[in-house]
């Protein structure tokens, strides 16, 4: 009956821990499960320059959102330093930060510029951002203060 009841216990703490993880704040692009960058692995865009999905055997929890890496060693990088690897705008698209909006990502199309991860809706978004990749970037900077903390279906 000790065992049960402790067991239960342990249960009930894990829950409760982890559905606090779940759900990430309107300032980050998440799945439905709490996952950022459609999946990918933040490490990787750094270190083999393309998207490469994660796995749900290496996360880490970082500002609310579920981060996948495809290895326990881009795992660790991401903890040592997670501002590093992080995206910009919370993984929203960067192209519709500049607009005031919101836009879900599926991670394949990304630039990193000055050391930062920007991600964008999908490859024809990101052709179309990456044309003035300055001006699109102070044009977000400008936006983001504003709507950071708004859902995207409000905006």
């Amino acid at each position: 009956m000790k065992n049960f009841f402790n067991l239960r216990t342990i249960l009930a703490v894990v829950s409760i821990s982890l559905s606090s993880f779940v759900f990430a704040g309107v300032d980050t692009e998440t799945d439905a499960n709490g996952v950022i960058l459609a999946g990918h692995d933040a490490v990787a865009y750094f270190t083999e320059n393309k998207p490469v999905l994660g796995s749900s055997e290496f996360t880490t929890v970082h500002k609310g959102a579920i981060y996948r890496f495809s290895s326990a060693a881009n795992r660790d990088t991401f903890n040592n330093n997670p501002e590093k690897y992080e995206p910009a705008y919370g993984g929203f698209c960067a192209y519709g930060a500049t607009f005031g909006k919101k836009f879900e990502i599926d991670g394949k199309a990304f630039e990193i510029v000055d050391g930062k991860l920007y991600v964008n809706k999908n490859q024809e978004v990101y052709k179309a951002w990456k044309l003035n990749i300055p001006k699109h970037l102070m044009e977000a900077n400008t936006e983001w203060p504003e709507i950071e903390f708004i859902a995207a279906n409000e905006l």
